[in-house]
């Protein structure tokens, strides 16, 4: 389920909740997550609230991950938060649009449902992610963007 949790309901034109959620279903069944996934898009403040709470970094990001236990993993896989307002800054910084970056978070937030973790790894998720990227048409993965300098876009 996709769920948009914005004070301001504010419009974002190339977003819908059944477009996004056809794509994770579809992100779902290409990693091999079984089990359901929800997802919530909200703001900047909101993600700075879970990320303090449940990482002890007091700053907001872009995309958390939340798996279930093992014992019910198979029917609910976990929760991805969103901020839809990173996700544009993101999105106006690396040249595409706001659907592209939210669809290049949702397969990153659940490539870590499925148990991969390019903090701890040896590079498996960054590969996976590139090789999903492509399958998918979306531009660079979030892992080879941390490694490389921003593209600036001309004015």
């Amino acid at each position: 389920m996709i769920t948009i949790d914005l004070k301001d309901r504010e419009e974002h034109p190339g977003l819908s909740k059944s477009g996004l959620a056809r794509f994770l279903n579809g992100v779902r069944e290409i990693v091999g997550v079984s089990g359901e996934v929800d997802v919530l898009l909200a703001d900047d403040a909101t993600l700075r609230r879970l990320n303090k709470t449940f990482r002890g970094k007091n700053k907001p990001t872009d995309v958390l991950s939340f798996p279930s236990p093992d014992t019910i993993s198979g029917v609910h896989a976990g929760d991805l938060a969103i901020s839809l307002e990173t996700a544009e800054r993101q999105a106006i910084s690396y040249g595409h649009t706001l659907r592209d970056e939210v669809r290049i978070l949702i397969l990153h937030g659940t490539l870590h449902l499925s148990g991969l973790d390019h903090e701890t790894d040896r590079g498996e998720m960054a590969a996976r992610e590139a090789q999903l990227r492509s399958l998918l048409r979306l531009p660079n993965t979030l892992i080879e963007r941390a490694s490389s300098p921003k593209r600036r876009r001309s004015v």
